[in-house]
């Protein structure tokens, strides 16, 4: 009942607007996050089982009668499942303290689960309409948290995330339209085979740049990156942490790779566009990030940086490539998300971003700054945590494909990324308590309780990386690493 990923956070979300008139706080936390904590669990063990015997297909149908929505559960989107549930239920959890003073949570908790809902409906789809449709559903309800606390800010930032999705909507809708006309099926299986019977690899081509700047601008890569920095700041906290940790990869990772690499085809000159758009976004982000005084921006110029990094091993084509971006994709939504919410605690605590006003606070919250810590190596790629392995394969894949200088580009991003995180801890937490934070106290419980489950699960992945890459990366970058052969031999039904 592969359904149940989409079905239960949309039922949740339509319950909870009126349990909030009953209860304001108590039953729409728990509501939320017993719903997330079920989808956690129904991915890390039913999920393992269901593929046991290869990718699980599921025909929806209304009174008996079949509709046109497909879903399908293979090693990738299991992946992506457990990394949207993870991420989800510790923002969630955090969102118990963090949102008492906005107000309305039992609507915000149903925003949230619909886009939770939308997520993991689009790493479902079977088909190109779905994809849209199920990243529209994310995309809306994001629009709505952005602005959720109506300030100046957060509407511009809103609004301005609006406009460029739509452009990227546009774009993507081009592209489906272009496939549509030459294959007559918008089905991954169907619109795979039929490609590799036709001729029409000018045709192909248009499809792919369009759908490039399509996933490009949800992904934001640099140069469609512009929204990014003003959205994830402005947000919420958890909202911020799913922004950056899964949506961008959702609705423009997964769905890039899914398409290029299981439908069109991973060609040499493809490969070679992504390589070269993941290198640019590492560098010239990590050198915006380097740049950045206010806390929550540098986490984003950083989540640019990283989704490059992750493009880039995709982008090599190779099953060790693969492997390492995939596993980069899950740490950094891990870290990252760990990251958003620890700048949230310390906004929350001391009613600014700027690093320049802060100082010292490690003395007043130890543990958010521990937790905070361990994103920010992780990220930067230390050993032994998680982010270290999936960067070393990266590199590794790259030297043995031949990629000398791109593997270059990687250390050097690397030690990059590890300058300026050591510099907001520098700015943030140690040196000096500056005097007006002297009163400042550690976060609330479900905030700090969020943020250690994360750190937690940081540390454990580099130490047992083995055995999550063997359980959880490898199915998914076996996937992918069969190319189209994966989408037709197992999807068509």
């Amino acid at each position: 009942m592969i359904i149940l990923f989409v079905a239960l956070p949309l039922v949740v979300a339509g319950i909870l607007p009126l349990v909030g008139k009953v209860s304001r706080r108590v039953v729409p936390d728990l509501l939320a996050n017993a719903a997330l904590l079920f989808l956690l669990v129904y991915a890390a063990i039913t999920g393992r089982h269901l593929i046991a015997g290869g990718p699980v297909l599921q025909q929806l149908s209304w009174f008996g009668e079949p509709v046109a929505i497909r879903l399908a559960l293979d090693g990738f989107s299991l992946l992506m499942l457990l990394a949207i549930a993870l991420v989800g239920l510790a923002a969630c959890l955090f969102s118990i303290d963090y949102m008492e003073h906005y107000g309305a949570k039992a609507n915000y908790y149903a925003l949230f689960l619909v886009m939770i809902a939308g997520m993991n409906g689009l790493v479902l789809a079977t088909d190109l309409f779905n994809v849209y449709l199920f990243m529209e559903v994310a995309a809306v309800a994001s629009y709505a948290l952005v602005a959720f606390g109506l300030g100046r800010d957060e509407l511009e930032a809103a609004f301005k995330y609006l406009l460029l999705s739509v452009v990227a909507t546009a774009f993507i809708l081009i592209s489906v339209a272009v496939i549509f006309g030459m294959t007559g099926s918008l089905d991954f299986a169907a619109v795979a085979k039929a490609l590799q019977e036709l001729n029409a690899g000018a045709a192909v081509g248009v499809a792919s740049a369009f759908f490039l700047m399509g996933f490009g601008l949800k992904a934001a890569l640099i140069p469609f990156h512009a929204w990014l920095p003003d959205a994830h700041p402005s947000a919420p906290a958890p909202i911020s942490a799913v922004l950056s940790g899964l949506l961008i990869k959702v609705s423009g990772v997964y769905a890039m790779t899914r398409i290029f690499l299981n439908v069109f085809g991973l060609t040499p000159a493809l490969s070679t566009v992504l390589m070269s758009l993941g290198a640019l976004s590492m560098v010239v982000a990590a050198f915006l990030a380097l740049g950045q005084k206010d806390m929550k921006r540098m986490l984003a110029y950083s989540s640019i940086s990283q989704v490059g990094y992750v493009v880039l091993g995709i982008g090599i084509g190779t099953p060790l490539g693969i492997a390492g971006g995939l596993f980069h994709l899950f740490n950094h939504a891990l870290a990252k998300g760990l990251l958003f919410l620890t700048s949230g605690s310390v906004q929350q605590a001391t009613g600014t971003r700027d690093l320049d006003e802060m100082g010292g606070l490690a003395k007043r919250m130890p543990i958010t700054a521990a937790t905070n810590l361990v994103g920010a190596l992780s990220i930067a790629g230390v050993p032994p945590l998680n982010g270290f392995w999936s960067k070393l394969i990266i590199i590794i894949a790259l030297v043995q494909s031949g990629h000398p200088v791109f593997a270059v580009i990687a250390v050097l991003t690397s030690v990059l990324t590890l300058w300026y995180y050591l510099l907001m801890q520098r700015k943030a937490f140690f040196g000096k308590l500056n005097e007006k934070w002297a009163a400042v106290k550690e976060a609330p419980f479900w905030m700090t309780a969020a943020t250690v489950f994360l750190a937690l699960l940081c540390v454990g992945i580099g130490i047992l990386f083995s055995s999550t890459v063997t359980t959880w990366i490898q199915p998914a970058a076996d996937v992918l690493a069969d190319g189209v052969h994966a989408v037709i031999g197992s999807w068509g039904f």
